[in-house]
């Protein structure tokens, strides 16, 4: 059996005379051994240390210059202030609190920083890699995120996102998926499903599985907000979710087991999973920020995760202030090199025998694009994301580290890989003329559904704003929205709403209040915010969809308000058939 106790690693040492060297306040340390950082509080009463690492998405941090009383850092990322004496996140507010390092002090003035960390559920019953035989585990690409492993005699699935847009109609495939995409799926023992995002858990794909498998099991991790909280508006007929605990082996056969793991940033929602056949691990990170609050286990067979970029709605949503088209440009330059340093980094780290680059396979291909000026244009030619090969050309330089960038279809023999990496055997592309990108895609049936909402019944009655917004349930907090519904430029819809949401008391007032509030303007594509709204989602497809144009006076994020309206709504939609009977 593994351990089961807390275990405890030194972080960074001091020498009594470095101690002493410590001033009043803010010091950033570095182990010069591995190139970590740190921060250290010092005042007369207490040392407080934390990684310099925001929680938030992994930026840097720096001292903050608008700091007058010497206690907050400034992250280089997303601009997130936290005040290292308390270890609490002061913009946005009300938002993550840093995780802390324990400060051991040896008795002549010198000190170490410490971290505890309970043990790593993966060393439980652990189990010695036997000889895999050739043909034995293979790893197949069908698209984005979406894995068929054969284990065995048994296949699973990771995230099957093979047709239809994710988003609302912000996302599409880049990949062609196999012409036999269908079949792997229903032939699938079991299919693991990461986390409720729409490139992640795809109703179209779903539907079309459920139809002839809809008792296949389909396993998800016990998160906050469940993973199908949508399922019975989908109409997806699924009767085989099962929901495990984390941290938790899952025996599926004698030789095949996994185990699902939280994120650390996001673990109300974003998950990762460990497969494990006849001892060799499969490590899928899928789209976590801090898989695991970063502990994940070294020396896996094979390693997949994100590299992309590109996902989030800023800066590419926002306007006015600072967001210049050469601000926004720099930006995501920067955070794509960012992303790239940080994934090279972990893989590292972590030291897998070979590595494959997914989960970032997507196109902003709205027909719109086809339209010269229009705003998805501008997404799909500015929101440039990172190249595979380029990250895989950098852990080469940095590590002995086999890599792979797959195509649809193309097949990893991990016994053979293992073996000799060399093996031209080892990969099997896909035949030649196999189309590897898509260059149409069935934009009619999903664009369909959006455009019925824009003239749905609710919206004859202006009473459906106070209905919603009662219904999301966010209130008590000091932000004043705009919400403009507009046409495919963000001009304002003819006939269409355009209100003040006052979060306060919840209130809608016909103008601004007097007193001193913060203001943001959401300017929203109607057909999008309707369908959002009639059917009670989640914000994600207007945001990282980029169905929105942003104005925010100050410029401050406001986390409680955007995590409510993207992760907290009700799990039941609102009741608009009772609401309709009352206006009638």
């Amino acid at each position: 059996m593994g351990s089961t106790e807390q275990t405890t690693e030194i972080l960074l040492c001091l020498s009594p005379a470095e101690a002493d060297n410590l001033k009043e306040g803010i010091n950033f340390l570095q182990n010069k051994c591995t190139g970590k950082s740190y921060i250290l509080y010092k005042n007369k009463s207490r040392l407080k240390a934390c990684k310099n690492l925001c929680k938030h998405q992994g930026g840097l941090f720096i001292k903050d210059m608008e700091d007058l009383d010497g206690r907050s850092v400034r992250c280089t990322k997303h601009n997130w202030k936290l005040d290292v004496s308390t270890m609490k996140y002061i913009n946005p507010p009300g938002s993550f609190c840093q995780d802390e390092l324990v400060v051991e002090m040896d008795g002549k003035n010198g000190f170490s920083l410490l971290e505890l960390s309970p043990p790593n559920p993966w060393d439980s019953d652990p189990r010695t890699p036997e000889d895999l035989a050739f043909g034995e585990v293979q790893i197949t690409y069908l698209t984005h995120a979406c894995m068929d492993l054969k284990l065995g005699d048994t296949r699973m699935v990771f995230d099957p996102w093979l047709i239809g847009p994710a988003f609302a109609r912000g996302w599409w495939l880049l990949h062609e998926p196999p012409s036999d995409w269908l079949e792997r799926l229903c032939q699938a023992d079991l299919i693991y499903i990461s986390h409720m995002h729409s490139d992640h858990l795809s109703y179209p794909t779903l539907k079309k599985l459920a139809k002839r498998r809809p008792d296949i099991p389909i396993y998800v991790g016990n998160t906050e907000r469940p993973v199908f909280w949508n399922l019975n508006q989908s109409g997806v007929q699924l009767t085989n979710i099962n929901v495990v605990p984390f941290g938790v082996w899952q025996q599926v056969d004698k030789n095949l087991r996994f185990m699902i793991l939280m994120d650390g940033v996001h673990p109300e929602m974003d998950t990762c999973i460990i497969v494990e056949y006849k001892g060799h691990r499969i490590l899928n990170t899928v789209d976590c920020t801090r898989p695991n609050g970063g502990r994940l286990p070294k020396k896996a067979a094979f390693m997949m995760s994100d590299f992309a970029g590109g996902a989030s709605g800023f800066p590419m949503t926002f306007s006015g202030g600072k967001f210049t088209e050469e601000w926004k440009a720099q930006f995501i330059k920067t955070e794509r090199k960012k992303l790239l340093n940080y994934k090279a980094r972990l893989v590292k780290d972590l030291q897998p025998r070979i590595y494959c680059p997914f989960a970032g396979y997507f196109v902003e291909s709205h027909p719109s694009d086809k339209t010269v000026f229009l705003f998805l244009r501008y997404i799909k030619e500015t929101n440039i994301k990172n190249d595979p090969n380029e990250l895989n050309n950098l852990i080469k330089k940095n590590c002995d580290v086999v890599t792979w960038t797959p195509r649809p279809g193309a097949t990893l023999d991990l016994g053979r890989m293992l073996k000799d990496p060399t093996d031209s055997k080892g990969i099997t592309e896909p035949p030649e003329g196999t189309k590897i990108y898509k260059d149409s895609w069935d934009f009619g049936p999903y664009l369909k559904i959006l455009n019925a909402a824009i003239g749905d019944e609710i919206f004859l009655h202006s009473s459906w704003i106070k209905e919603y917004f009662t219904w999301a349930g966010f209130k008590d907090y000091n932000l004043v929205v705009r919400m403009i519904e507009t046409d495919e430029d963000f001009n304002p819809y003819p006939g269409g709403y355009d209100y003040l949401v006052d979060f306060l008391d919840l209130s809608f007032p016909k103008k601004r209040p007097s007193r001193e509030h913060p203001y943001e303007e959401i300017r929203s594509r109607v057909d999008v915010i309707r369908h959002v709204v009639k059917n009670g989602l989640l914000w994600d497809d207007l945001y990282i969809g980029f169905q929105t144009r942003l104005q925010r006076d100050p410029d401050i994020y406001h986390h409680l308000f955007w995590n409510h309206f993207q992760i907290k709504l009700p799990l039941t939609p609102p009741n608009w058939r009772s609401f309709l009977m009352h206006c009638r």
